[in-house]
């Protein structure tokens, strides 16, 4: 069985191989490497070919599949048909690794790896593969940075050359950079410039290399900058540009070199000098200025063992210690350094250093004092005269030290406060081992202060540890003539009267001198400046005055009193003498004007200031002190004392006084005092305080208007004054009420009333028309009269128009009163019909529900027993007492009763919540009563015009004497003043739109009562019902 197994595993291999074998050795045959080409940035599942077609392999059978064994990254293969297409990844040639530095179209691949596998994987073949990526152009060329900077020298000759920066872009071929243009200046007319030109050279590896020519003359005396703006383009399609600022800078030129101030710079160090130690410092100028006058220090000429062991800093030329130095292996550093300016091309100056190593120190100083010149000096002792000058070298100094180097210089100085100091003796530099030095007087020696000193002199060499020693001479001072007089104080005050006498004595001055004889006498002087004004005896030193002093002219004086020896020299010494007038009250005190002029509001505050006086006095002190009065004796005026600011104790109607005028007198404070006066005039400006008045027409009076009347025609005019000024007693006019047919307008300047429109028969009778006069104050005020207007062909019964007009004072202003009332009664009467037809189907109503409640009683199971007496029926209607029968009025014997006068009533509300009232209720009972309150004015009324000073609403206002009282029939919301106005601030009046006429108003309050709903009956019937079906 094994036998025949082989058998057949041998005869399908054989089978397989004579089927596949041709196929495997085709490709076998033509195994070479898959080329293609893509364009790069395209999008994912772009096609880039077909391996299978590629390779000659036949598909579709499923037999042989394809699988992508590198190169997955960017790029995918279809396993069955061998199409490979670009994977998700975008492919960006421009940041491909192997493509960053390859600027050939053939060089830029993506190597990949595909397989071809047989059937169950019984054979495999690799064939490689490269995708070459095609550049596009979406890359911009750019510059390194948007402002190119160049620096250009002033005397470059033209034609010079110079290199500008190049643009970079990241496609390449003819996508890459194509060409370089040279724009011209911004603000520069257009044209090219005439100094530079640009020229583009081709680099040997193929770049494009812009270059800047000089083609005129550069001064940059006469311009230091130029901008130019240097455009580069791609040759891609469409191309892409971009642009950057070339700014050109015209330079100095660098034509001066450094220069050291000496050429060798020598110096000594320790040896073992810590590091960080300063050695020198090298100093070098450089005559030009900017960048071509900065100087930079660098090592020339140095060995290795001197840039290890020392520092240069670059800036400031400081030489100093970067490691520690033995002497032992170096004894000496001889280098140059060289200093750079950083101009373009660089100079340079350069100068020697030479640093000795010290050896450490073993020796002790040694000191020598010598006489020098005509002092004598013997046995350590020197006698100087105390008149020597200072700086005078009274003996020599010779120092010593046999170390070498560092350890052999030895420095001096003197210990204690004495007068002496050690100078060299010479400028120049010799043996560092053997110094001398003087020994100077520093400071004046005095014989009366001190006639003798120890000069202690010590010498410390550089050793380390440093080694001294110390030698000493004793100086005798020898007395002269060397002190000047003295004052006691070196300033002298004095305080000295005006207006005096002259020749009195003002101050006495005393000087001493610490010399004698001749040298201590002394004289005294004064200082030119002032011999004319004040005079000194040269011998007492008491000073005079020679005039008459002025302290307003001059209030001080200063000058200088000397006082002078006799000795040989003369010395001399001065003080200082003030002389401080005093003052005396010999001037009045003085108004900054004669008449003072002030503006102030009326209604200012009482206590508010109102104006300053400024009053001044040329003396001094209490003589300068004053006092402020008002002359006058009014109360209406105060003044302060201390700044003259003058307050008003009442405030100001300028309707009453306008200018007021009165004197302030001011008083110094002198013995004795003086005045002076000066005049106050004070203007009182007008406030808007007052309402206008309106003085035609009467609230009471009335025009006639006849209904054939033209539009235009002038029905009345309303005239109104105002006590104020100017602007707040400009009047403007208006119509704010009771013209709901808008018949009449008035002129808001002249106050004229004119009929503007169509009398019709609807117009017929009074008209109230309500006008509001403002005046043009901030804020305003405002009065309101009534403008009754009667329009009928004439006047038949005046009676009639006079209680209409009578009604009118007591309705209340937002209600209309225009026009003929049949309008509103004819629609009264359609509600009345429709009132008494609905109470006639109530009745009929709560009798049905009476006998349906009587039946539903009846058939109750608890029906009336016979013989039983009934028990009182809360329901059964009962027999009215003729006894308890209203009265009826005598005086109304022939008015009926109403219909429904027994029905129990429940009231409907008015539209604005007020409930409707009978015609008879009282006055007092009215609900609007409470809103607008009657005032029946008489002979002994308020003044109207503080009593409209009112900022409600609705102001309370006055029934003119003359005017009929309001009666009971009629509600008086608010009684009008026939001949006076109403007074408000602003738009305080509120007018409404309610038409009401005389009859109108009547029958509005007549039938009132008719319009209640009876509902007590219909809610019993309702009861009685329940009770009998329980």
């Amino acid at each position: 069985m094994l036998r025949m197994r082989t058998a057949g595993w041998a005869r399908g291999w054989c089978l397989g191989c004579c089927l596949f074998l041709p196929l495997w050795l085709s490709l076998a045959a033509a195994k070479q490497l898959l080329r293609y080409r893509l364009a790069e940035e395209g999008p994912a599942d772009v096609r880039i070919g077909n391996v299978a077609s590629d390779l000659g392999i036949v598909t579709g059978s499923g037999e042989v599949t394809f699988s992508l064994e590198s190169g997955s990254e960017y790029l995918k293969i279809d396993n069955l048909t061998g199409e490979l297409s670009t994977s998700e990844r975008r492919i960006d040639r421009e940041k491909l690794p192997q493509c960053q530095m390859i600027f050939d179209e053939n060089e830029c691949f993506l190597d990949f790896e595909v397989s071809v596998i047989g059937p169950s994987q019984s054979w495999v073949d690799l064939f490689e593969g490269r995708v070459i990526v095609l550049d596009i152009n979406d890359n911009t060329p750019t510059f390194p940075s948007p402002v190119l900077t160049l620096t250009v020298e002033e005397n470059r000759p033209v034609g010079t050359l110079y290199l500008l920066p190049t643009a970079t872009d990241r496609d390449f071929g003819r996508n890459g950079i194509e060409r370089y243009e040279l724009l011209q200046e911004p603000g520069g007319g257009g044209g090219r410039s005439s100094v530079f030109e640009l020229q583009v050279a081709d680099t040997p590896d193929g770049e494009k290399q812009p270059q800047l020519i000089v083609k005129g003359a550069l001064d940059r005396e006469q311009r230091d900058s130029y901008e130019l703006t240097l455009r580069v383009r791609d040759g891609g399609d469409p191309p892409r540009s971009s642009q950057a600022i070339l700014r050109v800078l015209i330079t100095d030129v660098n034509d001066n070199s450094p220069r050291f101030e000496k050429s060798v710079y020598e110096a000594d160090l320790a040896e073992n000098s810590a590091p960080g130690t300063p050695i020198l410092q090298l100093r070098a100028a450089d005559l030009d200025v900017g960048v071509n006058g900065q100087i930079e220090y660098v090592f020339g000429a140095a060995t290795e063992s001197v840039r290890r062991l020392l520092r240069l800093d670059e800036t400031s030329g400081w030489l100093s210690v970067l490691h520690r130095i033995d002497r032992e292996e170096v004894n000496q550093l001889r280098f140059t350094v060289m200093a750079r300016d950083r101009g373009q091309p660089p100079k340079t100056d350069k100068a020697t250093v030479v640093l000795n190593i010290k050896d450490e120190n073993d020796n002790v100083p040694f000191i020598e004092i010598r006489k020098i010149g005509r002092i004598p000096l013997k046995d350590g002792v020197a006698n100087v005269a105390e008149d020597v000058l200072v700086d005078t070298p009274i003996a020599l100094v010779q120092v010593s030290d046999r170390d070498q180097g560092e350890n052999g210089i030895v420095a001096c100085t003197i210990v204690a406060d004495v007068p002496f100091q050690l100078k060299p003796a010479s400028d120049t530099e010799g043996d560092q081992n053997k110094k001398k030095y003087f020994l100077h007087t520093s400071a004046p020696l005095d014989y009366e202060t001190t006639r003798e000193f120890n000069v202690v002199i010590v010498a410390v060499d550089s050793g380390s540890p440093s080694l001294s020693s110390n030698n000493s001479l004793v100086v005798k001072v020898g007395d002269t003539n060397d002190n000047p007089p003295v004052f006691d104080q070196s300033v002298v005050e004095v305080y000295f009267p005006e207006n005096n006498i002259p020749g009195e004595r003002v101050a006495t001055v005393l000087a001493t001198d610490a010399d004698s004889g001749k040298n201590a006498e002394i004289a005294y002087s004064l200082d030119s400046a002032v011999m004319g004004i004040f005079a000194i005896d040269p011998d007492s030193g008491d000073i005079l005055v020679n005039t008459v002093l002025d302290r307003e002219q001059t209030d001080r004086y200063e000058f200088k009193v000397n006082a002078k020896d006799k000795g040989i020299p003369v010395l001399q010494g001065s003080t200082t003498v003030i002389v401080q007038v005093a003052d005396k009250n010999d001037n009045d005190p003085k108004f900054m004007q004669d008449i003072f002029t002030f503006y102030v509001k009326e209604n200012l505050q009482p206590n508010s200031p109102v104006g300053m006086v400024t009053v001044m006095d040329a003396d001094k002190g209490r003589n300068a002190e004053m006092s402020l009065y008002i002359e006058e004796n009014s109360n209406i005026f105060s003044i302060e004392n201390d700044t003259g600011t003058i307050y008003s104790t009442v405030s100001f109607d300028r309707e009453h006084q306008t200018t007021y005028t009165f004197r302030v007198k001011a008083v110094d404070g002198g013995d004795p005092p003086r005045s002076a006066t000066a005049t106050v005039s004070l203007f009182v400006m007008d406030e808007n305080d007052n309402a206008p008045t309106i003085t035609l027409p009467r609230n009471v009076s009335y025009t006639l208007l006849p209904p054939s009347s033209n539009v235009r025609t002038v029905v009345a005019t309303v005239l109104a004054t105002d006590s104020d000024d100017g602007i707040n007693a400009d009047l403007n006019y208006s119509i704010v009420g009771g013209n709901p047919f808008k018949l009449f307008e008035i002129d808001s300047t002249s106050g004229v009333v004119s009929l503007v429109g169509k009398l019709t028969h609807k117009h017929y009778g009074l008209h109230r028309l309500v006008v509001q006069v403002n005046d043009s104050g901030q804020p305003s005020q405002s009065t309101t009269a009534l403008v009754h207007v009667f329009v009928n062909e004439s006047v038949s019964n005046a009676t009639v128009i006079e209680s209409q007009i009578a009604r009118s004072l007591h309705t209340p202003l937002t209600q209309d009163i225009a026009g003929d009332p049949s309008y509103e009664i004819s629609k009264q009467r359609l509600s009345i019909v429709i009132g008494v037809v609905a109470g006639i189907m109530t009745v009929i109503l709560i009798i049905l529900i009476v006998v349906m409640a009587r039946y539903c009683r009846s058939k109750n199971k608890n029906g009336y027993e016979a013989g039983k007496k009934d028990h009182e029926d809360f329901f059964t209607p009962q027999q009215h007492d003729k006894s308890k029968k209203p009265k009826k009025d005598k005086k109304n014997k022939k008015s009926k009763q109403p219909l429904y006068s027994s029905i129990v009533t429940v009231e409907a509300s008015k539209p604005n919540g007020q409930r409707y009232d009978s015609v008879n209720e009282k006055l007092s009972d009215s609900p609007s009563m409470g809103r607008y309150r009657s005032v029946n004015g008489g002979p002994g009324s308020p003044d109207l015009a503080r009593h409209y000073k009112s900022s409600s609403p609705l102001p309370t206002v006055q029934l003119h004497p003359q005017s009929p009282t309001a009666g009971k029939k009629h509600q008086a919301v608010q009684d009008l003043p026939p001949a006076n106005t109403f007074v408000g601030a602003g738009d305080n009046i509120s007018i409404g739109s309610d038409h009401c006429s005389e009859y109108s108003c009547q029958t509005n309050n007549k039938y009132s009562k008719q319009f209640r709903i009876n509902t007590t009956y219909l809610a019993m019937g309702h009861q009685l019902c329940a009770l009998g079906l329980n």
